[in-house]
């Protein structure tokens, strides 16, 4: 992952134009395939809103199996900024956006299976990046997303904005089944390479799943992202 802070601006300002539906503003990155750079541009995204906002920012990430963006604040992907601390609860009161199968988990009782979601807030920042507790799982056993409204609806009203960072479609449905809960859904591209067949296919399965595709980051692979654009048409 690359620090792209100072190249967000632009992304930041086309955000501010999405209206939420209620209480914080969530907005979700997404690409078509591996390798777009799509949790760089989250993770730098969610930093700059966090500097800007006098409440907590929650950066979600879809990718439950691999945690990508804890780990990569763990290494220190970005400069300035600290480690993610301790781990607090993220079920929110209510059922989680996931589902395990079977419903069990290793060294806790059924009850619990909500709590393999933790949120940790990140050292210096007002920044909270999730981490889904896949040590917990049983060999063989499956998590699933679910769409959960009411979760959504309390995360909203703990946070002061929402960065959702979604698996490329390549890799996982996850993104797709959450867009109907976002204000807005950006889409990653990598602009040396996409073709605007590319494009319209990925706004148009969001938008299929009852998203709204608020524009489009044109990530230049090995030279960082370059803006944000509206998606015509």
């Amino acid at each position: 992952m690359k620090d792209l802070r100072d190249r967000m601006e632009p992304v930041v300002r086309a955000a501010a134009g999405v209206s939420p539906a209620a209480g914080a503003r969530c907005v979700m990155f997404i690409a078509a395939r591996k390798g777009e750079g799509t949790s760089s541009v989250a993770a730098s995204f969610a930093l700059l809103t966090a500097r800007k906002s006098s409440r907590p920012t929650w950066l979600v990430d879809l990718d439950f199996r691999r945690n990508p963006l804890f780990r990569a604040f763990q290494e220190g992907f970005a400069r300035d900024v600290g480690q993610p601390g301790r781990a607090y609860d993220a079920s929110l009161k209510t059922e989680p956006i996931y589902a395990t199968s079977p419903a069990v988990v290793r060294g806790e009782p059924r009850k619990d299976v909500r709590r393999l979601l933790g949120v940790h807030p990140v050292q210096g920042t007002r920044l909270m990046v999730t981490r889904f507790r896949t040590e917990a799982l049983l060999k063989g056993q499956r998590v699933q997303l679910r769409t959960r409204p009411e979760w959504w609806s309390r995360l909203r009203k703990a946070a002061g904005a929402v960065v959702v960072d979604a698996p490329s479609l390549e890799r996982s449905s996850a993104g797709l089944a959450m867009a109907s809960q976002m204000d807005g859904v950006f889409l990653v591209l990598a602009a040396d390479s996409t073709g605007a067949d590319e494009v319209i296919a990925l706004r148009d399965q969001v938008e299929a799943h009852g998203g709204h595709v608020a524009g489009v980051v044109m990530n230049r692979i090995g030279a960082d992202a370059h803006f944000a654009d509206r998606l015509a048409g």
